[in-house]
């Protein structure tokens, strides 16, 4: 079991105080690949790890899009991916303040270091990208992906202590199967991520 160790007591006013993490069983060993998305959502039942929830669904959608046949969920967990939120708690509004990302970036911090052979972190979202960047610049001193719009950073690749780090966009909102463009960047950097990890 992952993340039994982690709590919250922030304060944070822009949240709903539904504190939701992944609790599962799993071998932080087997982990390549860490999915960090921007905020769960509202109703814990559309989580990633809720039988056959929203979040599940528009994930395996993209994974698909990006050439990987899946039965099911359970098959992504089980090659070594990872799924989690950069903050922890719905959002009340579509932004949150500066502090909030700050806030759980500290719990981001301490639920990544479980994880000792990851080689991928995937940053869906604005919000992944602001906290992964107050982790590596609390640990190293620099931002490890620039500022910048995604699109245009998505052509680089971002690698800070062996670890790739990859921009792209999130995968678990309604927007998701709205606009083809973002949906076809995000196949594009599954495969980039998969690749990396030498994950077929």
């Amino acid at each position: 079991m992952v993340n039994t160790n982690l709590g919250c007591d922030f304060p944070c006013e822009d949240v709903e105080h539904n504190w939701t993490i992944p609790k599962i069983d799993l071998d932080p060993e087997k982990v390549k690949i860490v999915v960090v998305s921007e905020a769960p959502p509202l109703d814990e039942k559309d989580y990633y790890y809720s039988h056959e929830s929203f979040f599940q669904s528009t994930t395996c959608t993209a994974f698909g899009d990006a050439g990987y046949s899946l039965q099911n969920f359970e098959e992504l967990v089980e090659k070594g991916i990872y799924f989690t939120t950069a903050i922890k708690c719905p959002k009340k509004n579509y932004n949150v303040k500066a502090q909030t990302l700050k806030n759980c970036s500290m719990i981001l911090e301490k639920e990544l270091s479980q994880f000792p052979n990851v080689s991928v972190i995937m940053c869906m979202g604005d919000f992944a990208i602001k906290c992964i960047n107050y982790i590596t610049k609390k640990r190293n001193g620099k931002r490890v992906i620039p500022q910048g719009s995604t699109y245009k950073l998505r052509s680089n690749d971002y690698i800070m202590d062996s670890i790739l780090y990859v921009p792209s966009y999130t995968q678990t909102g309604p927007s998701f199967n709205i606009e083809k463009s973002k949906r076809n960047m995000i196949a594009e950097d599954i495969r980039k991520a998969m690749k990396y990890a030498k994950i077929s």
